[in-house]
């Protein structure tokens, strides 16, 4: 079982990585778009955690920047008509944390707001996952912690509804709070949100 791989980050794509162990073994990583924000420059050493799925027509290594993105990877597949490559999707379109959530609250509205989603789908992944991602503790993972707090939620389905993307969204909204020196209503949160967003 491969379960972490340190080495030179030899090549990186936004859906894929090429690591160089000290030992000269090159591995070609399958990635979420989460991933390959946290990843350092080529030719820097980095470290990803594993899933390794083996098929007849061959091998496929996933790669993740933290022991929660990977559970929920692994927890994803286990549901009926969840591949690989939509569990991909699933964590590039939403964060862990948030997709945890989404499953256990059973918002199926923003399960589909990621493609290849749709109603049935999503109802069919809170059917299979609810009960098994009750126990993930995504709180103190260093991906994708969630804006906290009503606001923050509204603010986030406003801006999702206004055509952002939810990760943009709650990148956004996240800085947004960092930087609050006292509480936001949701109107402020989208409105420095939307600065922010229109500032990159």
């Amino acid at each position: 079982m491969i379960s972490r791989i340190v080495g030179v980050l030899e090549a990186k794509d936004l859906d894929r990585v090429e690591i160089v162990t000290t030992g000269g073994v090159g591995y070609t990583l399958q990635i979420p778009l989460s991933v390959y924000e946290t990843l350092p420059k080529t030719g820097e050493i980095v470290s990803l955690y594993t899933s390794l799925i083996v098929k007849e027509d061959g091998w496929q290594l996933f790669g993740f920047a933290s022991l929660i993105e990977r559970r929920v990877f692994d927890l994803v597949r286990t549901a009926n008509g969840v591949g690989p490559a939509l569990a991909l999707s699933l964590l590039s379109t939403l964060t862990a944390a948030r997709l945890v959530r989404a499953i256990v609250e059973k918002d199926t509205v923003t399960l589909q707001s990621v493609p290849r989603v749709g109603k049935k789908k999503a109802e069919q992944m809170i059917l299979d996952l609810a009960t098994k991602m009750r126990d993930v503790d995504v709180a103190s993972g260093p991906i994708g912690a969630p804006a906290a707090g009503a606001a923050a939620e509204d603010a986030i389905r406003a801006l999702v509804s206004l055509g952002y993307s939810l990760p943009d969204a709650e990148r956004a909204v996240r800085a947004t709070l960092d930087a609050a020196t006292a509480p936001l209503a949701a109107t402020a949160l989208i409105r420095n949100a939307l600065a922010r967003i229109a500032a990159r």
